[in-house]
Parts: C-alpha cells; structure tokens; sequence
C-alpha cells in the first residue's frame, strides 16, 4: 500500500481561520499562522489553505497571508480561493505554495486547467470539486451527484463522476473532492463515490468532508483507493491530534508519509 497523506485544512475568511458544517454555519477556529506551525511541527503531511470568499467577493487569494504561512511551513502547502488565470497561479506559488487549487474558475473556462498545467506542471495543479447528492426528477426519480461552485452556494448541471474524469484529462494532477453532504458532521467520509472516483482516475483523490474518528480514516484508507484525507475542525479544536491519529493508523497497519 502506498504511503497514504493527512492533510489539515485552513478555510480562510477574513484572515481568520473558520469552519462550519456543510459549507454553513462558520464558527472562528483560530490564527491561520499559528496553526499552519502546528501542524507542521506535529507532522501533517501536507496542509491546504482555502481562501473561501475571494471568488464569492470577486478578489485574489489573500498573497500576503499565503507568505506569511508558507514561511513556517516545511511540508507541501496548497493555495485556493479565488484563483482565475495563470498570474494569480505564478504570485500564489513565487510567496511559498508548493500548489494552487481551482474549482469555480475550471468549472467556468476549463481550459484553465490545462494553461496552468503547462505552465506550472501537473503535479502544481489540483482541482477542488465540491459535490452532492441531488433528487434528480424525470421519467425516473434517482439520485446524481452533482458539482457546485461559488463555495458549495451554485449548483452546475456538471455530474461530479464526469467532471472529474474531464478535469483529469485537462492535465490536473491531483483532485480535492469535498463532499457537501458530509462536511464538518463527523460522521465519515463519502467512500461509494470516493472509492468509484479513486479507482477510476489515475491520479490522486484528497478525501474531504466527514473525518471525525480514527476509524473514518481507517475506512476511507482500507475502502477506497484515495491517496489522502483531509479534515479540519477534528484538527483544529485538538479532537483528535494529527500525531495520535497517525500512530492509530499505524496500528491498523496504514502507513502516512511523515511520522
């Protein structure tokens, strides 16, 4: 088995770190500088910074907070929010990101995906997909996962197993896959379409919304192929300490990059 990553998630708004549950509800989880230095000193494999209002308010990615994060980072950091073109991408990645990460703008010109890949090489360009399940009403009632935009608030006509498949194909290397559903509930991740996903594509999955227990990981490492798993207010408020769950993961036999 691959060695598998534990990824902290900063969602950022108003230069205050914050988390809800599924995309409402935000409550301030602390100074984004002071926990990115957390999590690095206790081994987070890599750690994810989600400017969560920049497309929203129509403005660039906080750059300057994105330095002064990736000063006292020694691990892998992935930029979000707001990122639209190819000179946003190259400032994010000049103040210290080692990634950037797109979801409304690839949904709205997707061959942004590919301009940033030849630009910044594949493995620089990560594709966040917010996703949830939907009624579908026709000639059969059925149920669709369908991608959202705008921070979980627009609904596309985009199918999230489609999509991914598509973004893929643009030149992503890496795909954030945030379920909607299970966001901030603690109550696992979503591993039918995690698992459909992983095995499907030949590049990476970043599990995200649901982790609140050791044994959410276990499954989502054990069930599916994804190659990381990322969580938030469970790190965020110490409900469970990134290094006691890599030590309980190595325990069941799942082996994380740094420990």
């Amino acid at each position: 088995m691959l060695k598998k990553r534990i990824i902290p998630c900063l969602d950022i708004k108003d230069g205050r770190t914050v988390k809800g549950i599924n995309f409402v509800g935000l409550r301030d989880a602390g100074d984004p500088v002071e926990l990115a230095k957390q999590y690095a000193a206790q081994g987070a494999d890599e750690l994810c910074f989600l400017d969560i209002t920049a497309t929203l308010e129509k403005r660039d990615t906080l750059v300057p907070l994105v330095r002064e994060i990736a000063a006292v980072l020694n691990i892998p950091f992935t930029v979000g929010g707001g990122i639209n073109d190819v000179a946003l991408a190259k400032e994010i990645i000049k103040a210290g990101a080692d990634k950037i990460a797109i979801n409304s703008a690839a949904v709205k010109r997707p061959e942004l995906i590919s301009e940033l890949a030849a630009e910044l090489g594949s493995q620089c360009v990560v594709v966040a997909v917010d996703t949830k399940e939907m009624k579908i009403q026709n000639s059969e009632f059925r149920i669709e996962n369908k991608v959202f935009i705008a921070g979980g608030r627009v609904e596309t006509e985009l199918e999230t197993i489609a999509w991914c498949e598509e973004v893929e194909r643009l030149g992503a290397g890496e795909i954030l896959l945030t379920s909607m559903d299970h966001d901030g509930t603690k109550n696992g991740f979503a591993l039918e379409l995690t698992n459909t996903l992983s095995r499907k594509l030949n590049i990476p999955i970043i599990a995200s919304g649901g982790g609140g227990t050791v044994a959410h990981f276990v499954d989502l490492f054990s069930q599916t192929e994804a190659s990381a798993g990322l969580a938030a207010s469970i790190f965020h408020f110490g409900e469970l300490p990134v290094p006691e769950l890599k030590e309980q993961l190595a325990k069941a036999g799942i082996a994380t990059r740094l420990i």
